[in-house]
């Protein structure tokens, strides 16, 4: 215990959720602007995070959706669509909203885009119309017609003389909005158009479209001039500027249409329009090729000439920042993960986190900065991962392992064996733990599978597997290593675990009790205890020598799908599908403490070695870090005592040298109501003044606790003197609105029946002291004559 403390409480430190969902970028300056569900968020690309975000606010029936948005030229303004059928303006800088005014389009509006030089935008609505907006005015100055269907298209030129449009019938039409003429109808394409981009002289447009063909279109003579079979769905397409340089040292002529292109294959190409010409390739491609045909891979490209990179936006929501000279991905974000299936910690320190999110890809953060990378290799969903040191190994559902390597003081990943002998997905995996020897790996095919960790490491040789074992009947869920090395342990929906030998993996024990599928498994680091998690919501401690349960402790609702010793085994940390997270105590059985913050199944969590905090995450897709604040609570509370302590002295002092303004504040701000009572009481005793300035001098809260005191005191008509006069001061104070206490109307009715009948008391004595007096002097005159 010298080195870990017990835990008993922690708090979130950082949570790390979506920011990015919509499949829609624009660059504001140097920051990129992107959409989550009902928000839009800026994204400072050097840190990754969310600056600021605008928040579309709320109808009548709740959230007011954003549909889609639009970021003008300059950066300094945005447009958003709504689900009520509002267009809003914001203030880019402050994201406050600058103007508001009905859309008026039947149904929604799907497209939004500013006019590159006046204050006009364009809306394109589900009603086949596109509407020019004076947005200063709030008035419609044109109401384009001639698409069929949804508009998913709208463009202004670049001197924004004329706007173009694409609906369900996959024409391209051109207006002169200020005549209301149509003045191009570009007919070609035979799937939906995805992208439209005009030259800056205005003289040619390039369209994309999923019919797997490019196409440059002469505005002029109203009429395509190049079609470019490119045998892929293609989304989205950029035109480059002239004179910049591309990597191995291509320089891009002067002359020409040179246009960037992404889509199903997930590999940028450059293509030099007027000559149908392919002029650049993308070898270091992030983003994998859609496994569908037609499928998406990457959604959009964004340039943003200030920084002279490309921006891509992929279908599973990440967000790859590329320098065009070099191709170098200057920057991964990561906008999205969908459940967080396993996570380990990797490196020196356990810097780095590498997570597996319910995607073919591994996400491997940097825990100082959340810089993350994408680990490409496994070609399904990658379900396990667990790491010791510069190595972690990750598990697959295309049946394989793969070991990766991290570069000493590098933030580089390198794939350094691959193991491909089962036959079904592997569902855990583990390494070993008293060195880097070898790592155990656990399948749907029913086995369990040792694999050497080689010496030399070499790009992605193959695997050696040293040992193999039919272990369960049924699906296995957890595999664990010992500390020592020498043992190890198998979960499985067979309702047991079991324990094998590390050598020749002969069983051990098989450990029964639990009444459905064991979810978890683990060794205790300094006995000779195994930790278990089932679905029949208990946990059970079991001896390893015996076999026999020690312990079982039950507090979860639903399945404990994750279970891990921390404090050197004195305490457990578990998990579970009700999306708690709970702390317990080994040696009295009950929880210490219960995290919420998740909103689904808590599939994980990964703890470092010094333990001061852990991540967890699950099918809510939030990765949360919590920290642990057990010692700044204890010194916290420590500290409140001893300043406890300090006023119960001055209190005291003051109360003997008969100072009781100065003791009455004292004795609020301790909330002691008894012996607030008892100054108040002796205050009234002997008359002294300024009472009424010392109690309208408190502050809200020590008014509000001095209320409380005196409705409590009001109950009883022994004090309803000292209550009525606390109280008088303090409706005086609410009257003048110098005091405004929250649950005033409740406290209000908890007064009046006693006041009323403190007041009818009153009265009575005050009936019977008139006729005490009245009696008296009438007895006055018969006194004197005797």
């Amino acid at each position: 215990m010298s080195k870990s403390h017990a835990k008993e409480s922690f708090e979130v430190e950082n949570e790390y959720e979506a920011f990015y969902k919509s499949g829609f970028l624009a660059w504001a300056g140097e920051e990129i602007v992107c959409q989550d569900a009902e928000k839009i968020n800026f994204v400072n690309v050097e840190s990754g995070k969310v600056d600021r975000s605008i928040h579309g606010g709320a109808d009548v029936e709740g959230e007011d959706v954003i549909y889609t948005f639009a970021v003008s030229s300059s950066g300094e303004s945005v447009l958003t669509a709504h689900k009520s059928g509002l267009l809003k303006l914001w203030d880019g800088k402050s994201c406050a909203q600058v103007r508001m005014w009905k859309g008026i389009h039947n149904g929604p509006i799907s497209r939004v885009t500013f006019h590159p030089t006046t204050e006009l935008v364009a809306s394109g609505g589900c009603d086949a119309s596109v509407r020019i907006w004076d947005y200063t005015k709030k008035i419609c100055l044109a109401n384009l017609r001639g698409c069929q269907g949804v508009i998913g298209l709208v463009t202004f030129t670049k001197s924004g003389s004329c706007i173009y449009a694409v609906g369900d019938d996959n024409r391209i039409l051109g207006w002169d909005y200020k005549t209301r003429q149509v003045i191009a109808s570009l007919e070609g394409h035979y799937s939906r158009v995805t992208s439209l981009s005009l030259t800056d002289n205005e003289e040619f447009l390039v369209s994309t479209s999923r019919d797997k063909v490019l196409i440059l279109w002469d505005l002029k003579q109203k009429k395509s001039i190049k079609v470019i079979p490119v045998y892929e769905t293609l989304e989205s397409a950029i035109i480059l500027p002239n004179g910049i340089n591309l990597p191995g040292g291509l320089l891009v002529p002067s002359e020409g249409i040179h246009v960037a292109v992404g889509g199903e294959s997930g590999v940028i190409k450059v293509w030099e329009m007027t000559k149908a010409k392919l002029i650049f390739t993308q070898t270091n491609s992030l983003v994998s090729k859609s496994e569908e045909e037609g499928g998406l891979a990457i959604t959009q490209l964004v340039w943003s000439p200030k920084s002279q990179q490309i921006g891509v936006a992929t279908a599973d929501h990440n967000i790859l920042i590329h320098n065009i000279g070099t191709f170098h991905c200057a920057k991964q974000l990561i906008g999205f993960s969908d459940e967080i299936l396993d996570m380990a910690f990797v490196g020196k320190k356990d810097r780095y986190l590498a997570v597996a999110t319910n995607s073919q890809d591994i996400k491997f953060y940097d825990t100082t900065t959340m810089n993350c990378q994408v680990l490409k290799g496994h070609t399904d969903i990658v379900m396990a991962l667990s790491g010791r040191g510069k190595l972690f190994a990750s598990a697959s559902k295309d049946s394989s392992v793969r070991l990766w390597s991290l570069k000493p003081d590098c933030f580089e990943v390198t794939c350094i064996g691959v193991g491909s002998k089962h036959t079904s997905s592997v569902s855990s995996i583990a390494m070993s733990r008293s060195g880097t020897s070898f790592f155990a790996s656990v399948s749907q095919d029913l086995c369990l599978k040792l694999w050497t960790i080689p010496k030399e490491s070499s790009e992605a040789a193959p695997l050696v597997c040293s040992a193999t074992q039919i272990v369960h009947d049924k699906e296995i869920n957890s595999v664990s290593v010992a500390p020592n090395d020498k043992l190890l342990a198998t979960a499985s929906q067979d309702k047991t675990a079991k324990i094998w030998n590390a050598s020749d993996l002969s069983l051990v024990g098989v450990l029964k009790g639990h009444k459905r599928g064991v979810w978890c498994v683990r060794f205790s680091p300094v006995d000779q205890v195994i930790l278990t998690s089932s679905a029949d919501g208990s946990i059970r401690i079991w001896a390893v020598n015996s076999l026999s349960c020690l312990k079982s402790l039950e507090g979860h609702e639903s399945s404990v799908l994750r279970v891990e010793f921390i404090s050197r085994g004195m305490q457990i940390l578990s998990t579970a599908a009700d999306g708690l997270l709970k702390l317990w105590s080994i040696k009295t059985s009950e929880c210490v403490t219960t995290l919420e913050r998740h909103e689904g199944r808590v599939w994980t969590v990964a703890l470092p070695a010094s333990e001061k905090f852990f991540f967890s995450g699950g099918s809510d897709s939030r990765l949360i870090q919590w920290r642990d604040v057990t010692e700044e609570k204890k010194t916290e509370e420590k500290k409140k005592v001893q300043e406890t302590v300090l006023q119960e002295q001055e209190l005291n002092n003051l109360l003997h040298q008969k100072k009781y303004l100065k003791a009455l504040r004292v004795a609020i701000r301790l909330e002691k109501p008894q012996m607030t009572l008892k100054i108040v009481k002796s205050i009234v005793e002997v008359q002294e003044e300024g009472v009424e300035e010392t109690i309208s001098g408190l502050n809200e809260m020590d008014k509000e606790t001095l209320l409380n005191h005196a409705a409590k005191w009001n109950t009883n008509s022994k004090n309803c003197r000292a209550a009525q006069l606390v109280i008088n001061i303090l409706l005086k104070d609410m009257l003048a609105g110098s005091f405004r206490p929250s649950g005033a109307f409740r406290i209000v009715e908890t007064l009046l029946p006693y006041t009323d009948r403190h007041l009818r008391r009153v009265t009575e004595y005050m009936k019977d002291l008139n006729f005490v007096e009245y009696t008296l002097k009438a007895m006055q005159p018969h006194a004197d004559a005797s």
